[in-house]
């Protein structure tokens, strides 16, 4: 088990290093983006979408402080299991 834990954790800083890459070459795609004032990009055999996206959310914390009883009579509480390795 020792051997295997020790895996994990090793191939989640692995797994770390290359978001960090990732996240570094899509904020350089995204500047270059900004830079020619686009929010689509394409080659050869890719293309690059940055758009903004609209979503519409409940605001819970609003909903509870005005109508508190009807918060309370639509929330449903889940139950899940986290696996953590520290």
């Amino acid at each position: 088990m020792n051997e295997k834990v020790k895996e994990l954790r090793e191939l989640k800083r692995l797994a770390e290093e290359l978001q960090t890459e990732i996240e570094g070459l899509q904020d350089a795609i995204k500047a270059e983006m900004t830079a020619q004032g686009v929010d689509t990009l394409a080659g050869a055999d890719w293309k690059v979408t940055w758009k903004p996206v609209a979503s519409t959310r409940l605001d819970t914390a609003a909903l509870k402080k005005a109508l508190p009883d009807v918060a309370q009579r639509f929330t449903k509480t889940t139950t899940a299991r986290r696996f953590c390795v520290a």
